[in-house]
């Protein structure tokens, strides 16, 4: 079979036309980090009004989170307050509040880096208090990046780690939680 002089001129052509699309198509594997979620709720046998009335201080972090010992916000809960958070283990940690609803029971807050104290980045997190039945229902959660940016993060600053870290974070507040509402 015999190509025609018109269909070789076409081929360069294109050739010529194709190939930007080729540059515009990232390759499998070359993407960076995804987004990564986190969503830890406790049903508390107390009254909500008596759970929000635990957390609703933005600085009070440290009065019922085991890994915290001290947490004070320059602005209370207003929006734009910095808490300062030290660990237990030493590290630091600030975070920003961005709503804060009496009514609702919740606020949010955000973090842009955790390290060292967490192995995350763009970190936002709302904890609210609802009702069920005359009982407190309190949901944790949270979005964030993994610590390191880029491919083939070291293990210590994976999405793994990074979700093993705030689940551990909200498990461990959520349950010392709970036992101080329910007086145990």
């Amino acid at each position: 079979m015999k190509t025609s002089p018109l269909a070789l001129s076409r081929r360069p052509l294109l050739a010529l036309l194709a190939w930007p699309l080729l540059l515009a198509v990232p390759p499998a594997g070359a993407h960076g980090p995804t987004r990564q979620k986190v969503v830890e709720s406790v049903l508390i046998d107390a009254p909500p009004a008596r759970v929000w009335a635990l957390i609703r201080d933005f600085s009070a972090l440290k009065d019922w989170h085991p890994a915290i010992a001290e947490s004070p916000a320059d602005q209370g809960n207003t929006p734009g307050s910095v808490r300062t958070l030290k660990l237990r283990n030493g590290a630091t940690l600030a975070e920003t509040l961005d709503a804060w609803d009496d009514a609702k029971m919740r606020y949010t807050y955000r973090v842009k880096d955790g390290l060292p104290a967490l192995p995350v980045s763009n970190y936002a997190s709302t904890i609210s208090v609802s009702d069920q039945g005359g009982r407190a229902l309190v949901e944790w959660r949270g979005g964030f990046y993994r610590g390191h940016p880029n491919n083939d993060p070291p293990p210590e600053l994976n999405d793994e780690a990074a979700v093993a870290a705030v689940t551990g974070v909200y498990r461990s507040g959520l349950e010392q939680l709970k036992k101080l509402a329910e007086g145990r």
